[in-house]
């Protein structure tokens, strides 16, 4: 029966026999002996296989490409060798799948941009099989946390009719011939279409999400979410993941609450539950990250006015590439500057402007301002977006109007405000910011298994 290499590291017993499968990472071969490591994804380093001449394919054995697929079986044994506790002496090495010489990752470090030009190999490579074990675990968190909190799961749709942004930035869905569409005038019949209107990919669960949070109190969503916008940046991609919580009879200071449990939970289940990938990033990937994150974990999180953040950045003597004043909406710049130079810390914005914030969120008593918050953490900026609903209808028939966003096809969340309406709240945390932030990979690309950007949709 195999055993996976991270448990018999864990807990194998000296002189046993057992059997392991893997891939093989690297070999060192003479005439009598080979040392072959072989991973079998469940740890970083895998484990070291002594083989020794008098193995029955041992002449085989020395044929094998770095890639190659083997069964072992052998006895579990102190290691000599510095940096490893145990190693395997084979009793039989069965080759699985051979690799030839084209293998691709022969060399033992490659960029990060080669390895996204190869992403169906690149889970085999020490800091892509950290991540993802790293996102496997933390979505299992994400669970975990919001069921301890008493929260429903809910599967919001990923076809949808309605752009919660406004921003019209969907992904169509739609079985037309785009050839030769059927026209109603001049304009696309879209009566004729699959659904009997414009349908498109959710850019997120949040509307759909709120109609359940005022019937269960305390929902989260965590789905699959789709821009169309053409950004070519390190922190955009046109598929990603978002965790969106909704909670009723909620105002913005509990939505804030919610937020800083969340991130302090996930900070510590990383720091306690994923030990050993952990430190992988701290030695190769981003030194001090292992700090960096317990700081979060234990730091109190400032809560600042939109208004009051705008002063300090303008007093700040910081000639910004964005210049900063009331009414604009902060840039990375801004909030970096802001969690890692004026609190040096986590940081919560509250109380934008109206105008730059989505239709949905509420309005406050000044007129000028809505119920929004971004909390901003150091390294990253902004990490997590959310507000106060606007729960009334006339003020939100008001807003809608003002922006321009026709009533009509979301007469479903109007009805919401009709019948039985109450003030709740929520966010969204996308996820691969959370793993961007707590793994100190700086590509959003490099912490999903098959990136989806602008020209770029292979496998």
């Amino acid at each position: 029966m195999r055993t996976r290499i991270k448990e018999l590291i864990a807990n194998g017993t000296k002189g046993s026999d057992y059997v392991v499968s893997g891939w093989v990472r690297s070999l060192r071969l003479s005439k009598e002996i080979a040392f072959i490591v072989i991973n079998d994804g469940s740890d970083v380093d895998g484990i070291q296989v002594v083989a020794e001449s008098d193995l029955a394919n041992f002449e085989q054995i020395g044929r094998i490409g770095t890639g190659s697929a083997l069964t072992v079986e052998g006895r579990l044994l102190e290691s000599p060798g510095a940096g490893q506790k145990w190693e395997i002496h084979s009793i039989s090495i069965t080759i699985i799948g051979m690799a030839d010489g084209n293998y691709p990752l022969q060399k033992k470090r490659h960029s990060f941009e080669y390895l996204r030009s190869i992403a169906h190999l690149r889970p085999r490579t020490n800091t892509f099989g950290a991540i993802f074990r790293l996102r496997s675990k933390l979505a299992q968190a994400v669970h975990r946390f919001f069921s301890e909190q008493n929260f429903l799961y809910v599967q919001t749709p990923i076809i949808t009719a309605s752009d919660c942004e406004g921003a019209g930035e969907l992904f169509r869905v739609t079985t037309l011939d785009a050839s030769n569409p059927p026209l109603l005038g001049c304009r696309t019949d879209f009566n004729q279409d699959f659904f009997g209107q414009k349908s498109g990919l959710t850019v997120s669960g949040q509307l759909e999400g709120e109609l359940f949070a005022l019937a269960f109190g305390d929902i989260y969503t965590f789905g699959p979410t789709f821009r169309a916008e053409n950004s070519n940046t390190a922190r955009h991609a046109s598929e990603f993941w978002m965790i969106e919580p909704e909670m009723a009879f909620s105002d913005l200071a509990d939505d804030a609450d919610l937020a800083e449990k969340f991130v302090r939970y996930l900070c510590r289940f990383a720091l306690e539950e994923c030990t050993d990938d952990m430190a992988f990033f701290d030695r190769h990937i981003e030194s001090g990250l292992l700090e960096r994150i317990r700081r979060v974990a234990e730091a109190d999180f400032v809560r600042m006015e939109y208004g009051e953040a705008i002063e300090l950045l303008k007093k700040s003597g910081t000639t910004f590439t964005y210049p900063v004043d009331w009414g604009v909406d902060l840039q990375t710049e801004h909030e970096r500057y802001i969690t890692e130079q004026i609190v040096g810390g986590p940081a919560f914005i509250l109380n934008y402007p109206k105008n730059i914030k989505a239709f949905y969120m509420r309005l406050n008593d000044d007129d000028r301002t809505v119920a929004a918050m971004d909390l901003l953490v150091p390294k990253v900026g902004e990490i997590i977006g959310g507000s106060q609903r606007e729960e009334r209808l006339d003020r939100l028939e008001l807003r809608m109007a003002e922006l321009g966003i026709a009533q009509e096809p979301l007469w479903w969340y109007l009805d919401s405000r009709r019948w039985g309406s109450c003030p709740h709240a929520g966010f969204g945390l996308g996820f691969e910011r959370m793993l961007m932030y707590l793994s100190g990979m700086d590509n959003i690309r490099d912490v999903i298994p098959f990136p989806r950007t602008p020209r770029h949709c292979e496998f």
